[in-house]
């Protein structure tokens, strides 16, 4: 597998667990649940996942094995997502409330989206 399998696979696999985790805090907010240590510790996976998918995409433009179709925009969505979590948990300051379940949903739907287009700018 080349590294530029490897980076377009764990897109693949970034956009799918951020569907899970969208799903994941869905389910708790309709019951009314609190986010959990098994949530955050989940939320830590998929932004070490996000932070290594970038790693990887930075040694390719630089090493200049990888080709953008518009690589600004790639840059800039790749730059979004791994912003996307860290930026909800310090506005939400680390509560555990049930709205912020809420936030989460909407947060990692924004995230599939951002990297669904960021997979779309890729090339």
């Amino acid at each position: 597998m080349s590294i530029i399998e490897l980076h377009s696979r764990l897109a693949i696999t970034a956009v799918l667990y951020a569907g899970v985790m969208a799903l994941w805090a869905l389910l708790r907010y309709i019951r009314k649940g609190k986010i959990d240590s098994n949530y955050w510790g989940a939320a830590v996976i998929i932004e070490v996942l996000i932070l290594l998918q970038g790693t990887i995409g930075i040694y390719l433009y630089i090493s200049g094995k990888g080709f953008l179709v518009r690589s600004f925009m790639h840059i800039l969505y790749g730059i979004v997502a791994v912003l996307v979590i860290p930026g909800v948990f310090l506005f939400t300051k680390g509560s555990e409330e049930r709205r912020v379940a809420g936030i989460y949903v909407v947060a990692f739907i924004f995230l599939v989206g951002i990297l669904i287009r960021s997979m779309s700018t890729g090339g």
